[in-house]
């Protein structure tokens, strides 16, 4: 799906803008923290009840930008929600890794508080991308 630029610059970053659709139609955006997984997948960790969990949902199509500067990626796909174990929280595990920049923790070890926070993961599949270098 991505070009060897596309996926390095991906890989290179770890915070982007999350577009989905309320329910009247409009955009809802929020700054998420990702990573890319290995079949090119974006996985963001989230709060359950947050409007983009909400959103998503009831209507999948998003849209993920990743901008640095005047360098922008965008990434339009289905996203799916993961809120089972141990599904959840080995993916919670790998994203957390790739965002604070820390060693990947024990999955197991951090359910307790993925309950306590209520946290889920959202799975995005690209259909299109477009990539701004100028």
């Amino acid at each position: 799906m991505y070009t060897n630029e596309e996926k390095a610059y991906l890989i290179a970053h770890k915070w982007a803008v999350l577009a989905t659709g309320r329910t009247d139609g409009s955009p809802q955006q929020a700054m998420v923290g990702y990573m890319l997984d290995e079949e090119g997948r974006i996985l963001i960790s989230t709060q359950v009840l947050m409007a983009k969990w909400r959103n998503i949902t009831r209507q999948p199509r998003v849209s993920v930008s990743i901008p640095d500067g005047r360098v922008n990626l965008v990434v339009y796909g289905m996203a799916e929600t993961v809120d089972a174990d141990p599904e959840r929280a080995e993916l919670s595990a790998d994203v957390l890794a790739v965002v604070l920049g820390q060693d990947r923790p024990d999955p197991s070890a951090i359910v307790t508080w993925l309950d306590q926070d209520n946290r889920g993961i959202v799975r995005i599949t690209p259909n299109k991308v477009l990539f701004h270098t100028t």
